[in-house]
């Protein structure tokens, strides 16, 4: 998570230390209290909504910045559906059994809307 004041921070290349360099891509998601998160770009196209704005023969602004405003959901909100990306993006194609995903009773419809 980036706080407020480091709303514009630059794209990061990290390093693999198994031996060839891979970049990897992140987007920053941005609430609608300007907190952002910088998450992998492939855990963002989870989201089918994010992945057509990124990567769709559309040219959406969002594209070309690598950062999409959410400008009505909540920082909690916006956390909870970025954990459920990274939850997704674990636990597909897996072959042991799938850990709950815990939504608490009053996030649910918030969750639902965003």
């Amino acid at each position: 998570k980036v706080g407020k004041g480091n709303r514009w921070a630059t794209q990061q290349n990290v390093t693999s230390r198994m031996g060839d360099e891979k970049k990897i891509e992140t987007v920053k998601l941005i609430s609608s209290d300007e907190h952002t998160f910088i998450i992998d770009r492939k855990a963002a196209m989870v989201s089918g909504t994010i992945k057509s704005m990124l990567s769709g023969p559309a040219e959406f602004v969002e594209k070309g910045l690598g950062e999409i405003n959410f400008r009505e959901i909540s920082t909690p909100i916006l956390e909870k559906v970025i954990e459920y990306f990274y939850y997704k993006l674990k636990h597909t194609n897996s072959t042991s059994e799938i850990p709950e995903f815990k939504i608490e009773p009053e996030d649910a419809l918030k969750l639902l809307m965003a």
